[in-house]
This record gives structure tokens, C-alpha cells and sequence, in this order.
């Protein structure tokens, strides 16, 4: 019986039916565990993505939904790279309708624009995705901001030679400063042409940015013709097909072997991704992955007083997941389980859209609705004392002091275990909006090395230091309850918010 396994034996049990679950849904690649360094900081993450990028020898490829119009630091950055080594090839990939928001003023699109004006479009290849989603009188019609519910490239990959970055972080002042997010460094050339190819089959699918010869908006978004289909917008459903044919076989798991048992400590990637709009039929394998680990903690006595963390910046959790999470903790007598999890979202002072200008401003208040709702399912299951809401606050947004909270993920750590042994890690913010409209790309890490667990778990604990549990009760107060106008900031959480 497995609960009479040594302690040992049993953990190796538990991950590896995990790795036989997860073999079917997405590819594995093996790596060491010292190949894996998590930054803490918004600092950090800048520091040393500059650093990498002033070295990079061969290749920069960056995935983000935009690059702030202003981050002339970070452009002047590339450019140095470029300039001392001529061998040097730059691929950026971002989103048509959020890149190119602010046009005709400067935009991400015409700073970008720069680098293809100085080196070329032959060592600088600027990209920008656009949803098939919005074309037509759509397209036409809705105003800007508004447009992009109707979806985004939502990648954060940071690859520069043999080393990427996954995080859910974009590249503009407030991720490098005062905007907590999470950032994976993985130094694995099978990883990094890995994600190389999932950025580049995103590129192969996107307009090109090109300077304007006649300077009107100082950029182009033109269709090059060695993208193989029509663009989104002339032929929604041509393109369609034609990226499933690109993405398809990427995400798949393929030649997966099954995983040995070893005495050594072992970790597995898996990359997963979310492409729905792009995919018919829908073989995304983010959605999948989260959903069978779930499974496992839900329905499996042997993962019985496990532990998970959850968390994400903007609380719109997908409906299956949160009843997955919150089964997990079930007194089923067939499956009895003292798991404990705990949810860690922002404040409503610490979220990105507290004090915006007209009606963004009410999605804070959307969102603390979003937390009230799931904590009355979680008292109506009967686990008000096995799942916790805690709530992260440094400060107020928009004073000095004040930061906001974009990190994501999900954690578990195994049964009678200190640490974490599996996490989620990109740029989902596990909503039903990430697993419809927009594009994203993660990865699922299993490990059995304990330092690489313990920081996982300091990770955890660096996320919840500035948090504190909210109960029900207390969004019942006074300056918590929502108005008469949640219903529509409601409407824009699900098309709009948290995409960012």
C-alpha cells in the first residue's frame, strides 16, 4: 500500500504519476536542477535581462503583449548588443492592437521602429500579433482599449542565446520597478530553441513592423508574404487552419519516454500552452495540464495533506479550476483529504487599475465581488478551514510607496513535505479569458532536488510576505462593497481586465 511506503519511496510515487500524466499532455525535457535560478524583484528581472542582452553573442528573441513607449533604456540596451556584435539577430513579438494603442503619438509600435530603422530588417524583425477575432465592422467600429477584450498575445518569453526567461511580466517601467511578478531563468539550449520555435511559429503568424518611407505614424504593420496564410484580417478562418498547422505539432507531447525510477534528484520542464484562437481543433495543453495535476489532488486519497498555493493578480479564476481547487480540500469519505490551500490575490489598492479614470476604475471593486463570491463557495463546500484568501498590499498605487501585484502561478507541495515539488509558471492568469481569447505560453516544473524546492518555497513565502487573510467578513465592510455598477465592471473584467 502506498500509504505504508517509506517516506522516500512514497514522495517518488506521487511526482511520478504526476510525470505519467503529465507525459500525455505536453513535451518533457530533463534538466539539473542548478539550471533553474528564480529571480525575486522587479529590479532583479531588469538588471538581469539587461546583463544577458549587453552579452547575448547569437540571438535575442522577446515574446511580451507591449514594451513601454518610453523605455529608451531598454532599446538603447538592444541596440548597444547589436552595434559590438554583427553576428547579433534580434526577433521581438508583440500585440498589434495593445502596441499600437497610442498611434499617431509614440507607441510601442514606432519604438520598436527604431531598431529596424538603424540595423535593418535583416538583424531586427519586429513582429506584431493580431487576434482573428476582431476584423470586419468589429474591428471598425470598437474603440480602442475596448478592442483588445477581444484578444492578445499574452506571451512573456525572454530568450537570449541559450538561456530564456519565463515570467508574466511585460517590459515597461512598472515591471522593472514596482510591479511584483514572477521570473524563471532557465539556462537550457534545449529549453531556448524550445521556446525559440513557439516565439518564432507566433512571428511566422504576425504583421511585420517596418519603417514608414513617408514618416505618417513612423511605422508600417505590413503582412509579408513569407508568412504562408492571409492575414486575420482578411480571411479569419484560412489563417485559423494555417496556424494549426504551425502550432499544432509543437505542443504536443511527441517521444516522451517514461521517466525511470532514480535515486538522484530529478526535474522535469514541461512547457504548456494556451492557443485557442489559433487552434482548430482547440489542442491547447495549459488548460489540460492544470486541470489533470488538479484531478490528482481532488480525487486521489494518496495526495491526502498535500498543500497548494494559488495565485494571480487579477482573481477571475476560470469556474473549473476554482471548484477543482476547492474540491481538493473535500471531506469525502472516499476520499478524505486534509489538503490546505491557500489563495493569494491583490488588494484592490495594489491592483493595476486602482484610481484609473473612468470605468476601469471600477475593477477593483469587480474584483474584490470575484474574491466574495468564491469564498461563499468555498464556506458552502465546508472548507472555510481548509482554503485561505490572503490578500497582498505594499502601500497604496499611485502614492511614492506604492506597488502592484501581477504575479500568477500555482504551487504544490506534497504530502508530508516542507516544499513545493510542482509550480506553474508564465503569463496565464488562469481565466476563462486566457483560455479562450488570448495566446499563452508557461511551464509546469516537477522536481524532486531539494534545494530547488526549498526555493520554490521561498518564492512562495517572498509572494505572501506583504499579504494578510481576508475573510468574508471583511469584504462585507463598509469601504469593500461593490455598487450598483459592478455589473458592468464585471462585463469588463470577463472581456477586458487582466490583460495586462
Amino acid at each position: 500500500m502506498l500509504r505504508r511506503m517509506h517516506p522516500l519511496l512514497r514522495r517518488r510515487h506521487l511526482s511520478g504519476g504526476i510525470t505519467v500524466e503529465l507525459d500525455r499532455i505536453a513535451p518533457r525535457f530533463e534538466i539539473q536542477a542548478s539550471q533553474v535560478t528564480i529571480l525575486n524583484s522587479p529590479a532583479q528581472f531588469y538588471s538581469t535581462l539587461k546583463h544577458k542582452i549587453r552579452n547575448a553573442r547569437r540571438r535575442v528573441y522577446l515574446s511580451t503583449l507591449y514594451i513601454g513607449k518610453t523605455e529608451y533604456e531598454l532599446i538603447d540596451t538592444i541596440a548597444d548588443a547589436l552595434r559590438e556584435n554583427p553576428d547579433l539577430q534580434v526577433s521581438v513579438l508583440s500585440d498589434a492592437l495593445r502596441g499600437t494603442r497610442e498611434t499617431p503619438n509614440p507607441s510601442c509600435a514606432s519604438l520598436l521602429c527604431s531598431l529596424v530603422e538603424e540595423f535593418g530588417p535583416e538583424r531586427v524583425d519586429i513582429r506584431m500579433y493580431h487576434t482573428p477575432n476582431l476584423t470586419g465592422l468589429k474591428k471598425k467600429h470598437i474603440p480602442r482599449r475596448i478592442n483588445e477584450g477581444w484578444g492578445l498575445q499574452h506571451m512573456k518569453l525572454y530568450g537570449i542565446d541559450d538561456e530564456i526567461i519565463i515570467s508574466g511580466a511585460n517590459l515597461s517601467d512598472d515591471y522593472f520597478t514596482n510591479r511584483l511578478d514572477r521570473y524563471h531563468v532557465y539556462s537550457s539550449k534545449a529549453l531556448a530553441d524550445y521556446y525559440a520555435r513557439i516565439h518564432h511559429g507566433v512571428c511566422s503568424l504576425s504583421f511585420q513592423v517596418l519603417p514608414d518611407p513617408n514618416n505618417t505614424s513612423a511605422y508600417l504593420l505590413e503582412w509579408p508574404k513569407t508568412n504562408g496564410s492571409p492575414s486575420p484580417l482578411d480571411s479569419p478562418e484560412d489563417f485559423i487552419g494555417y496556424a494549426t498547422t504551425i502550432l499544432n505539432p509543437l505542443i504536443q507531447a511527441s517521444d516522451n519516454k517514461p521517466v525511470l525510477p532514480s535515486t538522484s534528484s530529478q526535474t522535469f520542464v514541461y512547457p504548456v500552452a494556451q492557443f485557442t484562437p489559433l487552434l482548430k481543433p482547440d489542442t491547447s495543453t495549459e488548460f489540460p495540464a492544470v486541470t489533470s495535476i488538479l484531478c490528482l489532488l481532488s480525487e486521489s486519497s494518496a495526495f491526502a495533506g498535500a498543500r497548494w498555493l494559488f495565485t494571480a493578480g487579477y482573481f477571475n479564476i476560470h469556474p473549473v479550476l476554482s471548484s477543482l481547487l476547492i474540491a481538493s480540500t473535500s471531506t469525502n469519505p472516499k476520499a478524505p483529504s486534509n489538503t490546505q490551500g491557500t489563495v493569494l490575490t491583490a488588494s484592490p489598492w495594489a491592483n493595476g487599475f486602482y484610481g484609473s479614470p473612468g470605468i476601469s476604475g471600477m475593477l477593483p471593486a469587480a474584483y474584490t465581488h470575484l474574491s466574495a463570491r468564491f469564498l461563499d463557495r468555498v464556506a458552502a463546500a465546508q472548507a472555510t478551514n481548509s482554503i485561505q484568501l490572503r490578500e497582498w498590499r505594499r502601500g497604496t498605487v499611485g502614492t511614492p510607496e506604492g506597488w502592484t501585484y501581477h504575479a500568477k502561478g500555482l504551487w504544490i507541495t506534497l504530502p508530508n513535505e516542507e516544499y513545493p515539488s510542482l509550480t506553474f509558471v508564465g503569463s496565464s492568469n488562469y481565466t476563462k479569458r486566457s483560455y479562450s481569447l488570448d495566446i499563452e505560453v508557461g511551464a509546469l516544473v516537477v522536481t524532486n532536488d531539494q534545494e530547488l524546492k526549498r526555493k520554490l518555497g521561498e518564492e512562495t513565502e517572498i509572494l505572501q510576505a506583504d499579504s494578510k487573510p481576508v475573510s468574508r467578513e471583511d469584504l462585507m465592510r463598509t469601504e469593500r462593497r461593490v455598487g450598483w455598477n459592478v455589473r458592468l465592471a464585471m462585463w469588463i473584467v470577463e472581456k477586458v481586465g487582466g490583460a495586462l
